[in-house]
C-alpha cells in the first residue's frame, strides 16, 4: 500500500530523514515510536506530499511521489495521494465556523462532488461509528478534546481513504480522552483499516499495531513486531527510549 525507499529530507544543511525504506501493505497497522527529534512527524508529512523531500522516493498505491514533485506543476498526483491517504493531526484541525456534520461533508461535496444528501448519510453514519451521532449540530469549541479528535478522526474516514497516518493524536488529550481516541483507533485496525501511527502510547504500539518502528536521529534504527521491540530490542536507543517511556 505505501512503499518508501531512500528517502532522504533535509532542512537547509541539516538531514532530518537519512535514508528511510520502509512498506506498509494493505490492511498493516505500523506504529512509529522514539525521542523527539527523530523526525518521526516530518516522515508523515512527507508521505503524503505536505513536506518536499530531496531525495528517494515515496509510491502509494499507484501514485508515486519523488525528489521532483512540485506542488504547482504536479498538483492533480498530489491531490490523487491525499485522496488515497488520510491524515489525522495532533491538533485537531476542525473549522471553529462549521457545525460537525458541516466539517465532515465539506470535503467529500467540494473535492469528491458528492451530494448533500449522500455526504450527510455517510458522516451520519461515521459519527455513530466513532459515539458522537448525537454530536452533529454542535459547535467545535462545545467539545471536549477527545470529541473533537474522534471527529477529526470522522472528517478523514468520510473521504474513504486507503491508508490514514496519525501523527501524535493523542499527545494533547488527557488520559481518559486519550483513551476514548485510541479505542476509535483500535477498532479501525481491528477492521483492516491500513494506518501509520506516530505515537507516544506504548500500549497501543504494543497491543494494537503489527509492527514498530524506533526513530531516532533521522533513521529507522530498529524495526520489528511488537513483542521483539520491547520484549528483545537490539539496539541501545531503543532501550534507552524504552526505558525511559515505560513499556506499557
Amino acid at each position: 500500500m505505501i512503499s518508501v525507499q531512500g528517502l532522504v529530507k533535509k532542512h537547509g544543511d541539516t538531514e532530518v530523514l537519512k535514508g528511510i525504506s520502509l512498506d506498509v501493505p494493505k490492511g498493516q497497522v505500523d506504529a512509529i515510536l522514539g525521542p523527539s527529534g527523530g523526525g518521526k512527524s516530518t516522515f508523515l508529512r512527507c508521505l503524503n506530499g505536505l513536506e518536499p523531500f530531496q531525495g528517494g522516493q515515496v509510491r502509494v498505491g499507484t501514485h508515486t511521489l519523488t525528489a521532483d514533485t512540485h506542488a504547482r506543476r504536479d498538483a492533480d498526483l498530489l491531490q490523487n495521494v491525499r485522496k488515497t491517504v488520510g491524515f489525522v493531526f495532533q491538533q485537531f484541525n476542525l473549522f471553529p465556523h462549521l457545525t460537525v456534520m458541516q466539517n465532515l461533508i465539506e470535503a467529500p461535496m467540494h473535492v469528491l462532488g458528492e451530494s448533500r444528501e449522500v455526504a450527510m448519510a455517510r458522516a451520519a453514519t461515521l459519527l455513530e461509528r466513532v459515539g458522537l451521532g448525537r454530536k452533529m449540530d454542535a459547535w467545535p469549541k462545545d467539545l471536549s478534546g477527545g470529541q473533537q479528535q474522534r471527529v477529526a478522526i470522522a472528517r478523514t474516514l468520510v473521504m474513504r481513504p486507503e491508508v490514514i497516518l496519525f501523527d501524535e493524536p493523542t499527545s494533547a488529550l488527557d488520559p481518559v480522552m486519550a483513551g476514548e481516541v485510541l479505542k476509535v483507533m483500535a477498532d479501525l485496525a481491528a477492521e483492516g483499516q491500513t494506518m501509520i501511527v506516530v505515537t507516544h502510547s506504548m500500549h497501543f504500539a504494543r497491543h494494537v499495531a503489527d509492527r514498530v518502528h524506533v526513530f531516532a536521529d533521522g533513521y529507522d534504527v530498529e524495526v520489528g513486531p511488537p513483542e521483539q521491540v520491547f520484549e528483545d530490542p537490539k539496539h541501545a536507543v531503543t532501550r534507552s527510549f524504552l526505558h525511559t517511556a515505560g513499556k506499557t
